[in-house]
């Protein structure tokens, strides 16, 4: 007779197991214990088995019939429901420690140390937000050239072309990372050579003319926020480096004496040394700086601790400050103003380039290319 609800509450254990069946090879195993299991008994190519379908009160009555006759729908197919559900197991197993998401996460945390702090949080970012909803659960090595190519084209359809040639680099990374270490056989993204668009390069916004650029230097000198602000707006067109290396310059690095700011390789984008030759108006400025910050670690502390460099905001946030919209100026566009006019001028191109810390090919020569035309540079920035 098949079970109720109201039986199955009302069982009790007893000293040995025992079964209640129910139908189509169905029973409930009740322990001594007071455990409940359902199980099902059936034959596969004539032999007896049995399947494992949960136990009571978590897999209802109505529950465990489902499990049955799925299981029955298998049998019908030739198809051992044991087999099946360990397949399943496996294939859950694979998306858990093989999955996009979990190996992204294990790439990440390897080489997280070697970037900026920055360029880590875009990374994170960009993958949690772009990558991992559409196939984070997938095991990386049945991802597809086509799948990637969906996820790209999502960012692609909201113009974001930029982020989408990124997402694609990053991914390649993330793939390349599952080949070393053997858990997929090959990188799709470098099939999709060619599937995005070209991206039109774009300088950083900035005054074009001398006179935009004199005007806004008379600006920055008007500025009437902190010191540590002021200070920073006059300097970065003396030393034109990226904004991330200002804020993160220490005193450790600069030589007084010898009139040079030193950025060690791991500080920067190219993770090359970086030497920074000082202007006498470079020099006036730090000498101006070291009377508030000289006896902590970094020029230009945050206003909350010394302990952190300055909010990666504040430069540009005081530009805006100065009536200057993201769209005319940033902390960036110093060093296409640098460029442009150096140039324009006539400099020495490879004293620029080096002195703009652009990345050198050969990785050996950029190794002990960093003091390379370091006094013509000298006379470049003094000039």
């Amino acid at each position: 007779m098949p079970l109720t609800d109201t039986t199955i509450r009302n069982l009790k254990p007893e000293s040995k197991t025992k079964r209640y069946s129910d139908s189509g090879g169905l029973y409930l195993e009740v322990s001594p214990k007071g455990g409940k299991w359902w199980r099902l008994k059936y034959r596969y190519q004539g032999k007896e088995k049995r399947l494992a379908l949960g136990v009571y009160p978590d897999v209802s009555l109505k529950e465990a019939r489902d499990g049955r006759d799925d299981a029955k729908k298998l049998l019908r197919n030739n198809i051992d429901p044991s087999e099946h559900k360990k397949a399943q197991k496996a294939t859950q197993q694979d998306q858990t420690e093989n999955g996009f998401e979990t190996i992204a996460l294990e790439w990440y945390n390897k080489f997280k140390s070697s970037w900026s702090e920055s360029h880590a949080k875009r990374v994170l970012a960009g993958l949690k937000n772009n990558v991992f909803p559409y196939i984070g659960h997938r095991p990386i090595s049945k991802i597809t050239a086509p799948e990637l190519l969906a996820v790209l084209r999502r960012l692609e359809d909201r113009e974001a072309l930029e982020t989408a040639h990124r997402t694609k680099q990053k991914c390649g990374q993330v793939f390349r990372y599952a080949v070393a270490t053997g858990r997929a056989e090959r990188d799709p993204s470098q099939d999709l050579k060619g599937a995005l668009p070209p991206t039109r390069v774009r300088s950083h916004p900035s005054p074009k003319t001398p006179n935009e650029i004199a005007g806004l230097l008379r600006a920055i000198d008007g500025y009437t926020g902190t010191v540590e602000t002021r200070c920073a707006l006059r300097l970065l067109p003396l030393v034109f480096v990226r904004p991330g290396e200002l804020r993160h310059a220490e005193w450790s690095e600069i030589d007084l004496e010898k009139q040079e700011w030193r950025i060690p390789a791991d500080k920067m984008k190219m993770r090359e040394t970086h030497i920074v030759p000082l202007s006498e108006q470079a020099m006036d400025i730090i000498g101006e700086l070291q009377l508030i910050t000289g006896h902590g670690k970094y020029l230009f502390p945050s206003v909350r601790t010394r302990s952190r460099p300055m909010s990666e905001n504040t430069i540009n946030a005081a530009l805006r400050r100065l009536g200057y919209t993201k769209e005319q100026m940033t902390a960036h566009g110093f060093r296409s103003i640098a460029s442009t006019l150096l140039n324009e001028q006539g400099w020495n191109r490879d004293w620029i380039k080096r002195q703009l810390a652009h990345a050198e090919r050969d990785n050996v020569r950029a190794a002990y290319n960093y003091a390379q035309h370091l006094d013509g540079r000298k006379k470049m920035m003094q000039a």
